[in-house]
């Protein structure tokens, strides 16, 4: 899945969002690939009415097995909720309200990197991020991609610039 388009009209909108899970691997040197794109939101009502505004004309519906369910994709069903694992027209999108072993967003910005793609800058989660919400997930998809991670942020640690002051 090409994940220019959705990060593009989340950009737009000015959502505030960290980006997590195989997007935030892959953008970091990992070979993982992944059918989705993984977003922590910002809870607040602002960043909510942001975030339906900018996807609700991509048709939003619930990816559960067994195909379509009723579901309203509006500012009270995301504030209501917390996490969604959605289908639309740009591509599997999931909206986490948090991450395991990291907490909300705003606990994730403070270990995120802020990475430039074309003409726009996202969060995205740093390895050591990674390394620990994955840790802390325990998932055995979690477990087996934990060794290239670690690698990654071990040459990520080497490959730093020294720090003159």
């Amino acid at each position: 899945m090409n994940f220019d388009e959705p990060l593009k009209v989340l950009c737009s909108a000015e959502v505030r969002f960290v980006i997590i899970g195989g997007v935030a691997m892959s953008l970091q040197g990992s070979a993982f690939v992944t059918n989705d794109l993984d977003v922590l939101y910002a809870r607040d009502v602002e960043n909510i009415r942001k975030l339906v505004a900018a996807l609700k004309p991509y048709e939003p519906q619930l990816r559960v097995p067994g195909g379509e369910v009723p579901f309203r994709f509006d500012e009270r069903t995301i504030k209501n909720g917390l996490n969604f694992t959605l289908v639309t027209r740009l591509g599997w999108i999931d909206l986490l309200a948090e991450v395991a072993g990291i907490g909300d967003f705003e606990a994730a910005k403070k270990v995120s990197k802020e990475i430039r793609l074309g003409d726009q800058v996202v969060h995205v989660l740093s390895l050591s991020g990674l390394v620990k919400a994955k840790k802390t997930a325990g998932r055995h998809k979690d477990l087996i991609s934990l060794p290239e991670l670690e690698a990654l942020e071990e040459l990520e640690r080497k490959t730093e610039l020294p720090k003159f002051e």
